[in-house]
């Protein structure tokens, strides 16, 4: 795509703070991190989301989060990496290409999850349902 920001940022039309590239994939400092050595991979193929990306695609940056998430924590001695990716509008998603966001996270950083709820009687065997038979 030739509007979208992160294919920009792979064809190095806009700089950005690279720590891995590979065939596939490219990972990079977040330019509005939500702690130092926030980092996002994306795919080099373009997608919107996780919904159309490719099989093939999404296990390339599957194996590459998985190499720069342990190497977040060992250089920068983080004591855990939160791995979110947001899918449409509605989730929080702002740029229409798949992306992972890697943070790495310090005790006592202040960060909090988000909060959890709890099923109704009999709610959560509807759900399955409904998910198992669409897989």
């Amino acid at each position: 795509m030739q509007d979208c920001l992160f294919c920009k940022i792979v064809r190095g039309e806009i700089p950005s703070f690279t720590v891995y590239e590979d065939e596939h994939t490219l990972a990079f400092l977040d330019i509005h991190p939500v702690t130092s050595g926030h980092t996002l991979v994306v795919p080099k193929a373009h997608a919107m989301n996780i919904f159309d990306i490719a099989p093939e695609s999404w296990g390339a940056v599957s194996e590459s989060v998985r190499k720069v998430a342990i190497a977040i924590e060992e250089s920068l001695q983080a004591d855990g990496v939160n791995l979110m990716m947001n899918n449409r509008e509605h989730a929080g998603q702002i740029i229409e290409h798949p992306h992972m966001h890697l943070i790495p996270r310090y005790r006592g950083d202040g960060l909090k999850l988000w909060p959890h709820g709890a099923y109704r009687e009999g709610e959560a065997e509807t759900v399955r349902g409904k998910i198992a038979a669409h897989i």
